[in-house]
């Protein structure tokens, strides 16, 4: 018996003597129970039982609701598409403290989803959900069924998507998610589903939480609290109002604080790779260097621009500070060695989670106008900050933006020069006046009279700087709505919905050429002994950088529905409605004028948006529903679509329901993917492959492979430059569902639903990226390289490495390479939804709940237009979308509740499968285009051929003191269980944060109450 089923056996029995083992299945389908009408009393009695997720959408309609994805009133949740409710019953049981959490949560999340975890995107800090692992912004996130506005930063610099982080929790009354296409009711970006946030409609008295929690070890702490209040009793006055506010702290941790092996890059002790640079080389050459900073000899062509040294170096490396390597020192033996400070940069200064901080303030007036008109008017404040801390900057060996990557310019070594001499003045000249000898430059006294050979080419990270990013985000949103009937059977609504999300960026430690190139050629910046530099230098080459983005979006809905005649099954009720929406979006990113390195991202545009749409309700027979539904939009831009959709649910027995539908569907290019003057570049990690580094001193080894002890031939960042093609066409899909609704007894109703999507005309960002990487690699110089890229149409070497030393006649390694947003090819997946609830009633006193959320995925099948097939499910591809955090073939989560009484406890389990550490798009296809997705050949991370399965489980405890008390106490990851190493992630340290967070922080404990007057 494995060490793992060992622990969650134990934990099984000291929770629930049944079976308390669980995972986040609070996610359960919305009332599988009621199957159809009329009613038979036992289903009756188990959707009372369940009346948490029938909340009535609308004052004065008795057990009527509105079902996301169909605009008609039901007495029932059960349509023909597959939705999963959340309450707000079931999210407490779980611990769960936030949105974002709760709808990541749910089994139908995959590849691309974003945790605030990842902090290495150009999206960090926001939250984001992929239905279908089809991105993010191909899922729809809506507050009572209106959009809001999107977070300004894209996801990969062109996702758009609504950061979950600026939704208020404690005022949400439950979250509905529609795990079907829906285009046809909602427009554009609900390829994968729609996530509908429902708010509290109405609130009376006073209540409240207040709660705290640190983990085991003293780390990842937590504090919250929420209050809201509310007057006016609406059925009996006509009127209410409430207003809610919360607060939520969550600390940072460190890597330091979680042990190995996620703060370290460097794996050999366990008989992986040492990726660590900064301590398996002097220098990490070709790279960045470490804190203590290292020189080597070479030439300076310009000695007044200390960004023109030479290509090649001379000499062993000299470590400026050796005498305060509080690490100790290490040799390198030979003419091109020298002695070093260790360090491992990822040990001292990365993070696993960051400091957030989020508050928010909700209110609400709801009034009764006449017998038959009713209006709500509600208005929203959430801000949320986020403090990302990184690795220091460091002196780039390269060329500033602008300059070509040609090879009479590319000598981009950064040098400390033999002379420093007053700003401006001329550093050649010998009879400038203030002229000096270089402090910093140790072969400075050496080559006085030989300036341009004694040169100092530096690799350093600047220790005292801090490299470092507080993003405020904050969302301002506001809705009024008028709903009523007339005459007999006609209802409407009319909606307005503004929404404005402002960002603020104040970033650290990014370098500003000119204030760098002046700290060199001047001297004030002192790289032998960095405590002696004043905060006015180190703000001469990192100046803090305030950014600033925002979004806005304005819309206008309204429809209106009848009963049409009556069907054997019920009435034929018709409804049809109109939308005009504005959107705007103004990011002109961190470096509007390349003056800075850093995030260079930028989107701008508007448009807008007119809509029509209709839908069909067709109770053929009391057995059998059928619905059809249609929305036509068209863009400013000169595109439009129209988005079908049927769908049926057909009852034979009352113990079970067939349902099933097909719709059609399109996702808009975003603003950044369209307007010409929107681009970014995006990086991956990867490690050049054989037949490079044989160039740079490489040992050929058997089948293919090498082996290199060159820094130049390590793991680096490479990336691809992007810009808006305002010839997008938007993505289109199709998609159907069909599934099984049983409920067998009174007590177990169940729930299979089977996928099928596919989107064309997919917009991808250099779908090539990976030819074009292959064809720089396997060319022979650089001149080669550039035609070798240049031949795919709309491609580029967009910048090139430094030369390297060891190797200077060696083809030098890629950074950028510039790419085109093309509509290329298709994504096609499909699956399978289980889910299950059982509700027994021991007692009047005792009740156990069990619910069961799983999604497997059976297909996940890309093709970016070149005809060649890949396959994602069970990799980590898609490699290059958002965190990398792949697609696990199964996601599972059981939650029991046992409720004795005023106390229950509960148990909630999270699995997620285990994931081959390879990817479709980071192999290239051999002649025939078939690729090879072995171990053999895992260039991800040679090595480790799988990423094992993840489970783990949360205790949650509550006792009701009296109606006004609760006390509550939660453990995450109750039994500590490690995540699972994944060495090739680059979102976090050796683990994927989207699946394996909970492993990586360990056991936390929370505890707090609630109280209601």
């Amino acid at each position: 018996m494995t060490r793992i089923l060992r622990r969650h056996l134990l934990a099984t029995t000291l929770l629930i003597s049944t079976s308390a083992l669980a995972s986040p299945a609070f996610a359960q389908d919305a009332q599988p129970a009621q199957l159809g009408q009329p009613q038979t009393p036992a289903a009756a009695d188990i959707a009372q039982q369940q009346s948490d997720a029938t909340t009535p959408d609308t004052q004065g309609t008795g057990n009527d609701i509105i079902v996301t994805g169909t605009l008609f009133r039901r007495t029932d949740t059960e349509t023909a598409s597959p939705v999963t409710v959340l309450t707000s019953d079931n999210l407490a049981k779980a611990g769960v403290t936030n949105i974002a959490d709760a709808i990541r949560s749910v089994s139908a999340d995959s590849a691309g989803s974003i945790s605030t975890g990842f902090q290495g995107g150009f999206s960090a800090g926001g939250q984001a959900v992929s239905l279908r692992g089809l991105g993010v912004s191909s899922t729809l996130v809506l507050i009572d069924g209106l959009r809001s506005t999107n977070f300004p930063l894209n996801d990969d610099g062109h996702n758009a998507y609504t950061d979950l982080n600026s939704i208020p929790f404690s005022a949400v009354e439950r979250v509905e998610v529609l795990k079907d296409g829906a285009s046809s009711t909602y427009g554009a970006d609900a390829i994968g589903g729609v996530v509908n946030v429902i708010m509290k409609k109405q609130f009376t008295g006073v209540a409240g939480t207040a709660e705290a929690g640190v983990g085991e070890d003293g780390y990842a702490s937590r504090y919250r609290a929420n209050l809201t209040a509310g007057i006016g009793d609406y059925d009996a006055a006509g009127w209410n109002f409430y207003i809610n506010g919360e607060y939520q702290r969550d600390g940072r941790v460190s890597v330091q604080d979680v042990g190995f092996p996620f703060n370290t890059t460097d794996l050999s002790s366990i008989g992986l790779s040492d990726n660590n640079a900064d301590d398996s080389s002097l220098t990490g050459t070709g790279a960045n260097g470490t804190v203590s900073a290292v020189v080597r000899r070479t030439t300076q062509t310009n000695l007044n621009d200390p960004f023109t040294g030479g290509t090649t170096e001379t000499g062993q490396y000299t470590t400026l500070n050796l005498g305060s390597c509080t690490n100790g020192t290490f040799t390198v033996a030979g003419a091109s060695g020298g002695t070093g400070c260790r360090h491992d940069t990822t040990y001292e200064y990365s993070q696993v989670q960051p400091k957030q901080e989020r508050f928010s303030f909700t209110g609400r007036l709801s009034l009764r106008l006449s017998d038959n008109i009713e209006a709500y008017a509600l208005g929203s404040y959430a801000q949320s900050e986020v403090d990302i801390m990184g690795l220091p900057p460091s002196v780039r060996q390269r060329q500033p933006y602008g300059a070509p990557p040609t090879v009479a310019s590319n000598n981009p070594g950064v040098v400390l020069p033999v002379w420093i001499c007053p700003s401006g003045v001329d550093c050649a000249n010998p009879a400038t006046a203030g002229r000096q000898l270089n402090p910093n430059n140790p072969y400075a006294a050496a080559f006085a009279n030989d300036p341009a050979n004694g040169a100092a080419r530096i690799y350093y990270r600047f220790g005292d700087i801090l490299a470092q990013s507080h993003r405020n985000n904050e969302v301002i949103r506001g809705a009024i709505g008028l709903n009523g009937q007339f005459g007999d059977d006609w209802n409407w609504r009319v909606e307005a919905v503004g929404a404005r999300d402002n960002y603020r960026q104040n970033s650290f430690g990014v370098i500003n050429i000119a204030g760098l190139r002046q700290a060199i050629n001047t001297g004030a910046y002192n790289f032998v002994d960095p405590s002696q530099n004043t905060d006015a230098v180190r703000q001469m080459i990192a100046p803090e950088v305030v950014s600033r983005a925002y979004t806005s979006m304005a819309s206008l809905d309204a429809s209106i529905a009848k009963s049409l005649m009556q069907l054997p099954g019920g009435p034929l009720q018709l409804a049809i409605g109109g939308q005009v929406r504005r959107e705007t979006l103004n990011n002109p990113g961190i470096n509007p004028d390349l003056e800075n390195y850093g995030n260079t991202a930028a989107a701008f545009g508007k448009h807008t948006v007119s809509a029509a749409y209709f839908e069909l309700s067709a109770p053929i027979l009391e057995q059998l529903e059928v619905t059809a539904s249609g929305r036509y939009d068209h863009y400013s831009e000169g595109f439009d679509h129209f988005s079908p959709k049927v769908g049926f649910k057909f009852t034979p027995i009352r113990q079970i329901a067939l349902r099933g539908t097909y719709s059609e569907g399109f996702r808009a290019p975003t603003f950044a993917e369209s307007n010409p003057r929107s681009s970014f570049p995006g990086f991956v990690n990867l490690t050049p492959p054989c037949s490079f580094q044989l160039q740079h001193g490489a040992t050929p080894g058997p089948n293919g492979t090498c082996t290199s002890t060159n820094p130049y031939n390590q793991r680096y960042a490479v990336g691809g430059g992007f810009q808006g093609n305002p010839d997008l066409k938007p993505e289109t899909s199709r998609s159907f569902t069909a599934g099984l609704i049983a409920q067998p007894t009174r007590w177990l109703s169940l729930t299979v639903d089977y996928y099928n999507v596919k989107k064309k005309d997919v917009i991808v960002a250099g779908p090539d990226l990976g030819r074009a990487r292959d064809l720089y690699f396997s060319s022979n110089s650089l001149a080669e390289a550039q035609a070798a890229v240049a031949s795919l149409p709309g491609y580029s070497v967009g910048a090139v490495d430094a030369i390297d030393p060891l190797f200077p006649n060696a083809l030098p390694r890629v950074l950028v390479i510039n790419a085109p947003y093309v509509n290329a090819g298709y994504f096609k997946t499909e699956g399978v939804d289980f889910s299950a609830t059982a509700t027994v009633p021991f007692s009047d006193t005792v009740k156990f709940t069990s619910r069961l959320d799983v999604t497997a995925i059976l297909k996940f099948n890309v093709d970016f237009g070149d005809g060649v097939i890949r396959k994602y499910v069970g990799t980590l591809g898609p490699y290059e979308l958002s965190s990398g955090a792949g697609t696990p073939k199964w996601r599972g989560n059981w939650q029991n509740t046992l409720e004795i009484g005023d106390f229950s406890v509960t148990a909630t389990t999270y699995y997620v499968s285990k994931i081959k550490a390879v990817a479709a798009d980071e192999v290239s296809p051999d002649d025939d285009g078939n690729i090879d997705l072995s171990c053999e050949n895992a260039e991800l991370y040679p090595g480790q051929c799988h990423i094992k399965r993840f489970i783990y489980a949360d205790l949650n405890l509550a006792y009701k003191v009296n109606d006004n008390f609760t006390f509550f106490g939660t453990v995450n990851n109750v039994t500590n269980e490690r995540a699972p190493l994944a060495a090739a992630s680059y979102s976090g340290t050796n683990y994927l944060p989207t699946w394996h967070y909970a492993g990586v922080i360990g056991r936390v404990f929370r505890a707090g109450a609630s109280f209601k007057f």
